[in-house]
């Protein structure tokens, strides 16, 4: 019963602190950040009040996904710092109960921590950078005309089975053209059964046309018939402005559409890195919570950890070492020296690996 209201105890202390370490975390963001651009969008384009709220709200869940690591690591250093400078570390262990038991009940918190971000990250995040960016663009900016951009997706989907992809390289605003256009059908099976490739396709009378391309039937992943043509029509009814705005941006896609994504421009032989990247960081930031509750706990049960002052500074200090770190893996990853997969699990191996001698230390 005594174990179970330690546990209890040393929890709620945590949380606690994890709380604060969120809010004092996202006030330095937002005052950092978010402040200057608000200011930045009501001095150059007279954003509204309304579209100010909007642009603030929609942005707080992708400064609060940063925020959980650094106040997991605030959270235990401020927690057993504290626990230690009073005794009450001193006066568990003379009672019989381990390093382990002590640091049980924050390690467990890391565990769900990371495992909650992880669904904040997929299903919360995407969604408020989308609607931040089109608040930004056509109520703030406000923009009409379309912007151009690469690597356009159009799908249709039937019953949750897709029919046909149209994948363009480019598109570009000022004729909207798509350029470099892949066009495949499928059947039943998902197996591809039509290809159509062009140089570009032209929005003309309410209709894409192609011109200059190949068209293959396929058949158990072989090509059994080919015609070249000058012009042809493309079967997509969705208009230039409606394409572009289905189009999302790397930080606006869920981890199951980034891998619907990465797998549709793997067909066409596009370099896939930097959303490889994203993708794996989707994992790696939420999961560098339970990384620093492993380092907290016994950092924060040194000697010279008795204040909050020198705890909130020892974590600026690992939290600054974490992100440089992992700022120079993505820019690795990125430009396809290392596999995106490993390079940004660097950092999370490289605390993982200081978190168990500090452990280890802590522990004899």
């Amino acid at each position: 019963m005594g174990i179970r209201i330690l546990d209890r105890y040393i929890f709620r202390e945590v949380i606690m602190a994890f709380i604060f370490g969120i809010c004092a975390f996202s006030a330095v963001f937002i005052g950092s950040g978010t402040l200057f651009k608000i200011a930045k969008y009501i001095t150059d384009y007279g954003a509204s009040f309304a579209a100010v709220v909007k642009i603030f709200v929609y942005g707080m869940p992708a400064i609060i996904i940063w925020t959980f690591p650094m106040s997991m690591l605030l959270a235990t250093l401020l927690t057993f710092g504290r626990l230690s400078s009073n005794s009450e570390i001193t006066a568990m262990k003379s009672c019989g109960v381990g390093f382990s038991r002590i640091a049980a009940p924050a390690i467990f918190l890391g565990i769900i921590v990371s495992g909650l971000a992880i669904l904040f990250n997929e299903h919360v995040v995407p969604w408020a950078n989308s609607a931040y960016n089109n608040v930004l663009y056509y109520e703030i900016q406000g923009n009409t005309e379309m912007k151009s951009q690469e690597h356009i997706i159009v799908k249709e989907i039937n019953n949750g089975q897709i029919q046909r992809l149209v994948y363009a390289r480019e598109y570009e605003a000022q004729t909207e053209n798509l350029r470099g256009v892949t066009m495949q059908e499928f059947n039943e099976d998902g197996q591809v059964i039509h290809v159509e490739n062009a140089e570009y396709a032209e929005w003309k009378d309410n209709n894409w046309i192609m011109y200059r391309g190949m068209i293959y039937d396929v058949s158990d992943d072989e090509r059994v018939h080919s015609m070249r043509f000058e012009k042809q029509i493309l079967p997509v009814k969705a208009s230039p402005r409606q394409i572009v705005r289905e189009q999302k941006k790397p930080e606006e896609l869920t981890m199951k559409e980034l891998k619907a994504q990465i797998s549709i421009m793997r067909t066409q032989y596009v370099n896939t890195a930097k959303l490889e990247t994203e993708l794996y960081q989707r994992l790696t930031v939420p999961m560098a919570s339970l990384i620093f509750a492993l380092i907290g706990v016994p950092l924060g049960l040194q000697p010279t950890r008795n204040s909050s002052s020198m705890g909130f500074a020892m974590s600026v200090i690992i939290i600054f070492v974490y992100y440089a770190v992992m700022t120079l893996a993505n820019a690795i990853g990125r430009s396809g020296a290392i596999s995106p997969m490993y390079a940004v699990w660097i950092p999370n191996i490289i605390g993982l690996f200081f978190g168990i001698f500090l452990i280890k230390r802590a522990s004899q």
